[in-house]
């Protein structure tokens, strides 16, 4: 099992996305938000901070815990099960480092994010954070060419 964070960065109807370079992983040339793997002994939310801060030059204040999403293992994430815990931000500081060794950054409008070349899932859970949904704990599974075999999820407003 892997844990891992991913933030949204938000401002002015724009969101922050990742263009990450194509690489051999999974990952390589799709964009995304911000995020990795938790250190040892480390929280989520200081593991959301600091991955922000590395990728980005950006250091977010309050994030917002959105969601929890879980993908079960296949051929591409090593037999692993992958739990990540999905932030939103909204208030930050510093300078945008606009390049990284991930790849590169650019405020995408809110309108034109789904417009971008990325996972099936990514879709489904991006629209449910900016249509407000609650907290969701949310499973998906992929198949080996990368197509979203199937999801569940589950809503849990504040009490």
């Amino acid at each position: 099992m892997k844990l891992a964070t991913l933030c949204y960065i938000r401002l002015g109807g724009k969101m922050l996305m990742l263009h990450r370079k194509p690489k051999p992983d999974l990952r390589g040339g799709l964009w995304n938000g911000l995020g990795g793997k938790l250190d040892e002994g480390e929280t989520p939310e200081a593991c959301i901070i600091r991955e922000v801060r590395e990728e980005s030059g950006l250091t977010i204040e309050r994030p917002r815990l959105r969601g929890f999403l879980t993908f079960p293992p296949d051929e591409h994430n090593g037999g692993n099960t992958w739990h990540v815990l999905l932030f939103e931000a909204t208030e930050f500081a510093g300078t945008l480092v606009p390049d990284h060794a991930e790849g590169s950054l650019e405020w995408i409008p809110e309108s034109e994010v789904f417009h971008l070349d990325m996972f099936e899932g990514d879709r489904l859970f991006l629209r449910w954070m900016l249509d407000g949904e609650p907290f969701f704990l949310a499973t998906f599974r992929y198949d080996a060419g990368d197509k979203l075999q199937g999801h569940e999820v589950s809503f849990h407003p504040a009490a």
